[in-house]
């Protein structure tokens, strides 16, 4: 099967999944405000949760999200860490996106297809 997640870098047991394997995981429903500025509800899985599979080194401290067209958005891991809410959100035409409530827009990565620790 296509792997369309994948968790990878400065951790102890590299992740990847399927989009039916993350669909199946627990999910999460999160508000949070669009590009347009409008207020959206997004189902996904906690991103924390993710990372959690993949066990970051006690020496992480970045997290950097990678979209199928090869843009990137950098996050410190201990404020990821932190977000409660932060989902890797499923897309209608297939794939994911990361949605973090109250961060900066630019952390809001469409096509998201790694997550890499460092």
């Amino acid at each position: 099967a296509d792997i369309a997640l994948k968790v990878t870098g400065a951790v102890a047991a590299e992740q990847a999944w399927t989009e039916a394997e993350v669909k199946a995981m627990t999910t999460l429903d999160v508000e949070a405000t669009n590009s347009k500025g409008e207020k959206d509800t997004y189902t996904g899985v906690l991103i924390s949760d993710l990372l959690a599979l993949a066990q970051p080194n006690s020496d992480a401290t970045t997290v950097v999200f990678v979209a199928d067209d090869g843009y990137t958005a950098e996050i410190s891991l201990a404020e990821l860490s932190a977000c409660t809410n932060c989902i890797v959100s499923f897309r209608s035409k297939g794939g994911f996106s990361t949605v973090l409530p109250g961060l900066p827009g630019s952390l809001q990565v469409k096509g998201v297809v790694e997550i890499q620790v460092k």
